[in-house]
């Protein structure tokens, strides 16, 4: 599997599965803030955690991809999805509304991406995820987790690799926190920056969680 980040909370992941290639792509974005989304980028399957062009902007992902915008059930070319609501906000949603949470099967790999998550989850959308191999978490304050809060949430799901996201990286994303903060939070030291994250199920850390930093691409 081929993980490839392209900013704010826009991942697109690769997968061969029984002789075909499957791609998802998650949030795609509108140019802003210093990203840019790549002008090739192309999906089978397309997910939408909530209704703002730096999470929604569907059309600029190319070849004709299955498009999911919220919670419920999802098969395509053997990848599966869950969506599972939550709120954009720690207030019941009282202010942002709703977020959707995706959590992702492909071939072995169990990949969870939060969207924009506010709050600390309760064990509802515990019950929903059987096993988190992979973690995209929003770190950069704002209308999401920041750096502490994140921490925990992180705490509560126990993953085995853990991606940041939605966070300032240089000048983009200037309205956000940096990575720091959640990296301190960790434990975690200096790490250096992947351009893609390549893995297989056997790859896999077995006893400790493992903090990976992507650059956007």
């Amino acid at each position: 599997m081929q993980i490839t980040w392209h900013g704010f909370s826009c991942f697109r992941i690769t997968e061969t599965l029984n002789g075909h290639e499957v791609s998802v792509v998650i949030d795609p974005f509108a140019n802003q803030d210093g990203f840019k989304m790549p002008r090739n980028l192309t999906a089978d399957m397309v997910l939408s955690s909530h209704d703002h062009d730096r999470h929604n902007h569907i059309e600029g992902v190319g070849g004709e991809p299955f498009i999911i915008t919220g919670p419920g059930e999802y098969e395509v070319k053997d990848a599966f999805v869950t969506g599972i609501s939550t709120y954009h906000d720690s207030v019941e949603g009282k202010e942002k509304g709703t977020n959707t949470m995706y959590y992702v099967t492909i071939g072995d790999i169990h990949i969870v991406h939060l969207g924009d998550l506010k709050h600390a989850l309760e064990e509802k959308h515990l019950e929903e995820f059987r096993q988190v191999d992979v973690l995209f978490i929003p770190v950069g304050g704002g209308d999401t987790l920041g750096g502490k809060q994140a921490a925990d949430v992180v705490a509560q799901l126990e993953p085995r690799i853990i991606i940041p996201m939605h966070y300032r990286h240089g000048d983009a994303g200037n309205k956000l926190e940096t990575v720091d903060a959640f990296l301190k939070a960790m434990g975690a030291g200096k790490i250096e920056a992947l351009p893609k994250l390549k893995i297989s199920a056997k790859d896999l850390p077995q006893e400790e969680t493992k903090v990976i930093i992507l650059e956007p691409q």
